[in-house]
């Protein structure tokens, strides 16, 4: 540990704080180049379950910021992880897209099949679900809702990757997995037993055991508040807001325990870390 040094890790969100769409953020690649020429390990953790974790780390290395997959750790990745050592005899059906449900075979789990021969104004009758599971799925449809929501109430189990309302993207949000579950929730008034993704200690714990790093000498650094921020306070970890992404000076003002540091860009993090 050089005695000068803050912390020994950093570990970012992605969207809203590295990246935008295909993008990178202001300062992010000067920023992140300079924390790792100081000897500050990073690493980056992800809510969205669209692409594999070689995907990220391509997308990240494209962008100017040379990531190995191992360094990217994902909602996805953390569920699937989970479930292959805790649900491995349970059959899923899942709302959620293709890389979720790949990531899930990969973990030896038995995945559900759409039932598409079904009149979606029918009352469908879910045989052979034990859980749902839901995601952000650009492809929910009624019929995909109907079979979660009639799972769900004969009392199959009920998993997430990430309870996010909205996901950032270039020129607005889209709905993502927090809206699916605020349906069901209306629905069947129950809530997932478990959530993979921030702010649960399951992704952070992910990341932590990979760097060998204690939550004490690492920073969380995250746009959004009731995720990123919160995780990283539960954990006992520094904090860094970016005003890069959703979060607001006004929402840090109005938020319960404020962070450690609100910072334009990730550039920022030089002086206050790693001077």
């Amino acid at each position: 540990m050089a005695e000068n040094r803050l912390v020994d890790a950093v570990i970012f969100d992605l969207d809203g704080t590295v990246y935008l769409g295909d993008a990178a953020l202001p300062g992010a690649v000067d920023g992140i180049a300079g924390l790792r020429q100081r000897g500050v390990r990073t690493m980056f953790v992800s809510n969205k379950p669209l692409e594999p974790r070689a995907a990220y780390a391509a997308k990240l290395t494209r962008l100017g910021i040379p990531t190995p997959a191992d360094d990217v750790i994902t909602s996805a990745f953390v569920l699937a992880h989970y479930l292959g050592e805790h649900g491995r005899d349970l059959r899923y059906y899942v709302l959620g897209e293709e890389n979720l449900r790949q990531e899930l075979r990969d973990a030896g789990l038995l995945i559900v099949d759409e039932l598409a021969d079904q009149d979606p104004k029918e009352v469908i009758q879910p045989l052979g679900i034990d859980a749902v599971i839901v995601a952000l799925d650009r492809t929910l449809d009624y019929r995909k809702l109907n079979t979660a929501y009639q799972a769900l109430r004969r009392g199959a189990r009920y998993f997430a990757t990430n309870a996010d309302d909205t996901c950032p993207m270039p020129g607005g949000a889209i709905p993502d997995a927090g809206a699916t579950l605020a349906a069901l929730q209306q629905l069947t008034g129950r809530r997932p037993e478990l959530v993979a993704g921030k702010p649960s200690p399951l992704i952070l714990g992910a990341a932590l055991d990979s760097m060998g790093v204690p939550a004490a000498r690492c920073l969380m650094v995250g746009d959004r508040l009731e995720t990123d921020l919160r995780m990283g306070q539960q954990a006992g970890m520094l904090t860094a807001v970016p005003l890069t992404g959703v979060s607001t000076r006004e929402d840090i003002a109005r938020f319960a325990r404020p962070p450690d540091f609100v910072i334009g860009g990730l550039h920022d993090l030089l002086a206050l870390v790693a001077p």
